[in-house]
């Protein structure tokens, strides 16, 4: 499995090339952001038009990581949808492959700031989860600890052999992980940014995703 090793309090976790995060122990495959319909929304709040392509893109990806991992639980960690009018707008090919990827498992939608509410699709719908000591939010809480959140997209962009690169990344410290974004059509903020800064510690790492997944210490 293409993956970098990591560890939250007891937890062995595995952090995906895919910008997926799988738990062994626990059977339980997480994403964040998934940002369905992105397309749709865009062209509905600013005129803009893009390929509209990316839900199909974002679904395939997450039905490659189900079929690599056969998890029993999946977390989806917050803006799974661009925003409520883009869920409503699904078209019922996806629905029926949003249903189908869905079956025979428990499938968790945590509520983010783009959807806080319940979706019409199957699953159970929380503001957060807890498993084995592990809670999975949407957004980071300063105060709280050996928490999986999203919401930040974030970015590492370094310099590697005389050329910057720019990934998406997870993040890691003693506290916490923050996932990337996994929808196709997403962008990123800084590792560098002070709202990250802020939150990881000064030991923090990143994870950076892609066909080899590998750890550098966290931009700062």
């Amino acid at each position: 499995m293409n993956g970098c090793a990591a560890q939250l309090n007891q937890a062995r976790l595995t952090a995906l090339g895919s910008g997926a995060l799988w738990w062994a122990d626990q059977s339980l495959l997480c994403v964040s952001d998934l940002h369905l319909g992105k397309s749709d929304s865009m062209a509905r709040r600013t005129g803009v038009q893009v390929p509209p392509y990316d839900t199909g893109d974002t679904l395939l990806r997450l039905s490659q990581d189900l079929d690599r991992t056969a998890p029993r639980t999946v977390v989806c960690l917050g803006d799974s949808f661009d925003d409520l009018a883009a869920a409503n707008a699904l078209s019922e090919d996806d629905r029926l492959w949003i249903t189908k990827l869905q079956a025979g498992r428990t499938w968790i939608w945590i509520e983010g700031n783009h959807d806080p509410g319940p979706i019409d699709l199957g699953g159970t719908h929380m503001d957060s989860y807890t498993l084995a000591g592990i809670t999975f939010r949407h957004i980071a809480n300063p105060d709280e600890r050996d928490e999986i959140s999203g919401h930040y997209h974030p970015k590492v962009q370094m310099a590697l052999r005389g050329r910057v690169i720019s990934r998406a990344a997870f993040l890691m410290d003693s506290l916490r992980l923050i996932m990337p974004a996994y929808g196709t059509y997403t962008g990123g903020l800084r590792t560098t940014d002070p709202v990250i800064t802020a939150l990881m510690a000064s030991d923090a790492t990143a994870i950076m995703t892609g066909p080899v997944p590998h750890r550098v210490p966290m931009p700062r």
